[in-house]
């Protein structure tokens, strides 16, 4: 009963951790951190992500361009870039390594507590990766109201609004950090017995009755 949870402890947090990998790298690349609708010109909207703005207009479609420069970029900017970056890179890691955890597999079974090593190095690498993707999608967010709600600009001024993509990563660094923690618990938790100890015992106890009949019965 014991390994069965085990079992599902750890095909829940890797499932999770999976989702929200994925996620985090839709978000990386998608071009909707930051949506502006012009009140003059409805038919025409911009969007942003962290490499490209693009334009979408309803006669001519989407057109995107991709940043010149990125020391030109804000801060918020440079820093997401580099975030996303190695969240996307941690969390490979993190799968790779919760992945030869599990208790499903075969690899590394005689090696004694490798398995645990790995799904807590596993847990702890997504768990980062989740924080990775929280901080730059927050810290976007936060300029980007701080900025709507400038009352040093003027009215007439079009601002920027959130996009799809902070909800997106929103979404995914939380599966990353609730992913990661789940095979944490999973790898804290005492593990199964292992059959080779079953059998090392009996095997013990079948000597000791030998050795009792013989001691009982010389001529045997």
């Amino acid at each position: 009963m014991a390994f069965i949870f085990r079992t599902a402890m750890q095909s829940v947090g890797l499932s999770l951790s999976l989702l929200g990998w994925v996620l985090a790298i839709i978000t990386t690349y998608l071009p909707h951190w930051k949506n502006l609708n012009l009140e003059l010109n409805e038919m025409e909207n911009w969007t942003m992500g962290l490499w490209k703005s693009c334009v979408i207009q309803e006669e001519v479609g989407r057109q995107c361009k991709d940043f010149d420069s990125f020391l030109a970029l804000p801060a918020e900017l440079q820093v997401s870039r580099v975030l996303m970056s190695l969240c996307n890179g941690l969390g490979l890691l993190g799968l790779l390594a919760s992945g030869c955890g599990l208790d499903c597999l075969r690899l590394g079974e005689t090696q004694e507590g490798l398995k645990k090593r790995l799904l807590t190095l596993g847990g702890t690498l997504l768990w980062t990766s989740g924080v990775m993707v929280l901080v730059p999608v927050s810290w976007v967010a936060h300029k980007t109201v701080r900025e709507f709600w400038d009352e040093t600009m003027p009215e007439i001024v079009p601002r920027w609004e959130f996009g799809e993509a902070l909800f997106l990563g929103w979404f995914a660094g939380f599966c990353l950090v609730l992913g990661g923690c789940v095979l944490h618990c999973a790898a804290c938790s005492s593990p199964a017995p292992a059959a080779s100890g079953h059998y090392a015992v009996a095997g013990l106890r079948d000597h000791q009755q030998h050795l009792e009949l013989k001691q009982a019965n010389p001529e045997i």
